[in-house]
């Protein structure tokens, strides 16, 4: 099958991630993939949730939007609806457990950071790419608070990242675009560590089922990806130190 932008079927759409996009955040980053382009900014309170006080343990939480002009048509902001719109609510759920499960919440004490992940464009990809983002911009700010003693030592144990997989006519793709992702027989956003535990497997038949055999192909398909974005966060925070 010819891809509609010539990749092949295991190749990453062209990724950027730029540091410090945001000046006054305590880590930023613009993240770009493909057509896709979310900035994650970090944010640091010093309080946490109500079931979290007098533990000792930190919190990190995200908040998910798109928007207005981020796809072909507006999309209304969640603030003018009067809600957070449920998918929005399930992303950042996701992006929030995905960093939880690498950080350290009892070195934090009782702080939250929180990760706003904001889409300018959306061409598929957008969760899986605001995981990605989010751990650098995470990285990013715990770094600073070392450096400024608030924290002893970045309380990280892993990188974490994310990638979309699709099923199309039989043919396993890797990081989709929107006109792929639009017909795609399933879907699968894949969270995994650089240690290669998975944290989530988002996996959704849309027009028929799949079987076992072609999830494991699935999961090795989307590890050959996570590989490549685990090494495009290493490079951009081996730049900073």
């Amino acid at each position: 099958m010819n891809r509609i932008d010539g990749r092949a079927a295991a190749e990453l759409r062209k990724i950027k991630i730029t540091p410090n996009f945001q000046a006054f955040a305590e880590g930023s980053v613009l993240i770009e993939q493909g057509k896709t382009q979310v900035v994650c900014a970090v944010s640091l309170e010093d309080k946490v949730p109500p079931f979290l006080r007098g533990t000792g343990s930190g919190w990190i939480t995200a908040e998910y939007a798109m928007l207005p002009r981020s796809t072909t048509t507006r999309t209304q902001r969640d603030s003018v609806a009067g809600r957070i719109a449920g998918r929005s609510q399930e992303i950042q759920r996701l992006i929030g457990r995905s960093l939880r499960a690498v950080a350290d919440l009892a070195a934090l004490g009782e702080r939250s950071l929180i990760v706003d992940c904001d889409v300018l464009q959306a061409d598929a990809g957008t969760r899986t790419a605001a995981i990605t983002g989010s751990y650098v911009a995470l990285n990013i700010a715990l770094k600073k608070l070392v450096g400024i003693g608030i924290l002893k030592a970045v309380p990280l144990k892993s990188q974490v990242a994310a990638v979309s997989v699709i099923i199309q006519k039989g043919q396993i793709l890797l990081d989709p675009s929107y006109d792929e992702d639009a017909v795609a027989d399933a879907d699968f956003n894949i969270v995994m560590t650089a240690t290669g535990e998975l944290v989530e497997v988002q996996g959704t038949a849309e027009k028929q089922p799949y079987s076992r055999s072609t999830l494991t192909a699935v999961l090795d398909l989307a590890e050959s990806g996570l590989k490549t974005l685990f090494e495009a966060q290493k490079i951009v925070l081996d730049k900073l130190n």
